[in-house]
């Protein structure tokens, strides 16, 4: 990626200025001669107000803390500090389309300054109860797994679970490239604590498939301060807002991950010198969290539609931000180290993953039923498995075989080439219609594919490939 340029929003009115008497890491703390300035006011220091500052807490009347959101930007003690008497702003409109900013608005893609935008902004309140609307419709991502057993909710929130390398990112950049054909509204990626290699690759991949001229890019990178980080999620969701709002038009955001705006909160916390709580987490986990998770929401001028990447510390799933994140969110996709180790992609597990969507009066009674049938047959392998582990196959009972058997076919079945990894699989990517999902279920549920290999079933998308494999063989 290139190098930042520097297009600052408009300025408000200059307030009261200050001076920085202190200087403790990214923690600043600015005497004003006047009253102290709110939280979350922005402030500007140093040569041309390169240095921005965010108001975090307040010492006493005259006195500010405040983080350093640009480190890299030079302060010194009894540098002037000027009050711009608002908070960080986002660009919102057109003109954000096809490009990628960081938490200011700044691009990052060496396109020259942003055109046709406005500035709104980040620190909003989330919709009131009164103008949001009910969802209830299936969002459809092609990936046999999640559309069978953990459908994504329109307008909801989806969260993909799993520890570092299951394949969080993967999944969330196959979800992109499969929206690009059905998904007609505006697409945004924001990246929190994102590695600089994987927003390039991103970047590049959007540009190649055509699909960056719709889409909007924000990041806040891993070198970043955590300030930056913990605002950008704030910072894409007022762009989203301004679409659905202004412009009438479905949003999508993606998020990875969500785990990192919790990390960035920790280390704010930690900077600002607030006691921890559980886990070392910052005491206001819940509240932050809330506050960014509730402005995303259904209402009569569009939807915003959610799915965030979620890192579970050790894989333990009662971590405190893996508990917090799971109480916003319509549908959980859980991924599964042993799946990933035993060689089963995307390598979500079927019993830990669930969706508020899987009730019998959203979703189809068929999807319904098979969907139950699925999860019954792979919990009763599960339950097996010891056995088999001590005792053989063979001291099984005739119907345990048979189901071992359809279990086996299932799990192999639920696997899947993606596109966005042709290049290291050598397999062409699949997008699988539920219908043709809830076939291929059906089938082997039903035992009619009981001859075929276990094999046959694996890495491939409708259920009609197994038997083309099985006859090329």
């Amino acid at each position: 990626m290139t190098d930042v340029q520097w297009t600052a929003s408009p300025e408000p009115a200059e307030g009261p200025t200050g001076r920085i008497t202190a200087i403790r890491g990214a923690v600043v703390e600015v005497r004003f001669s006047g009253p102290a300035p709110a939280i979350n006011t922005r402030l500007l220091a140093g040569p041309e107000g390169r240095s921005v500052i965010e108001v975090a807490d307040l010492i006493d009347g005259h006195t500010a803390q405040g983080l350093l959101l640009n480190p890299g930007a030079r302060v010194a003690l009894g540098m002037a500090v000027t009050d711009t008497g608002g908070p960080l702003t986002a660009p919102v409109g057109a003109g954000v389309l096809g490009r990628m900013i960081d938490v200011f608005g700044a691009p990052l893609d060496g396109k020259g300054p942003l055109k046709d935008v406005d500035y709104l902004p980040i620190h909003r309140p989330p919709v009131p109860l009164t103008r949001r609307r009910p969802g209830g419709e299936i969002f459809q991502t092609g990936i046999k797994a999640i559309d069978l057993l953990s459908p994504i909710e329109r307008g909801g929130k989806a969260g993909l679970f799993g520890g570092a390398g299951v394949g969080k990112t993967v999944l969330i950049t196959e979800i992109i490239h499969n929206m690009v054909a059905e998904y007609e509204g505006v697409s945004l990626f924001c990246g929190i604590g994102e590695r600089s290699r994987e927003a390039e690759e991103l970047y590049r991949e959007m540009q190649a498939t055509g699909v960056l001229e719709g889409a909007v890019l924000v990041f806040g990178q891993m070198n970043e301060s955590p300030g930056a980080r913990f605002r950008v999620a704030h910072t894409a969701l007022t762009i989203a807002e301004h679409f659905r709002d202004a412009q009438n038009r479905d949003v999508m955001v993606l998020i990875d991950n969500i785990f990192r705006f919790v990390q960035a909160g920790a280390e704010v916390s930690g900077l600002l010198g607030r006691i921890p709580s559980r886990v070392g987490y910052q005491p206001t986990l819940a509240s932050e969290l809330g506050a960014l998770e509730e402005r995303i929401c259904n209402t009569d001028a569009g939807a915003i539609t959610s799915i965030q990447a979620v890192y579970v510390p050790a894989d333990d799933f009662t971590d405190p931000a893996a508990t917090h994140v799971f109480s916003h969110l319509s549908a959980s996709v859980a991924l599964s180290r042993k799946r990933a180790s035993e060689g089963l992609y995307p390598a979500i597990d079927p019993l830990k993953s669930a969706s508020k969507m899987l009730t019998p009066g959203t979703v189809s009674d068929r999807h319904y039923r098979i969907a139950r049938e699925v999860r019954r047959v792979l919990a009763e392998y599960e339950a097996l498995s010891d056995i088999i582990a001590m005792l053989g196959l063979e001291e099984l009972s005739e119907a345990d075989r048979a189901t071992v058997a359809r279990a086996r076919r299932l799990e192999r079945f639920l696997t899947q080439p993606f596109f966005t990894t042709e290049q290291f699989t050598g397999l062409g990517g699949r997008f699988v219609p539920l219908e043709e999902t809830l076939t291929g279920c059906a089938r082997i549920l039903s035992g009619e594919m009981s001859g075929l290999p276990e094999s046959a079933f694996y890495m491939v998308g409708a259920i009609d490939e197994v038997g083309k494999r099985t006859e090329a063989a």
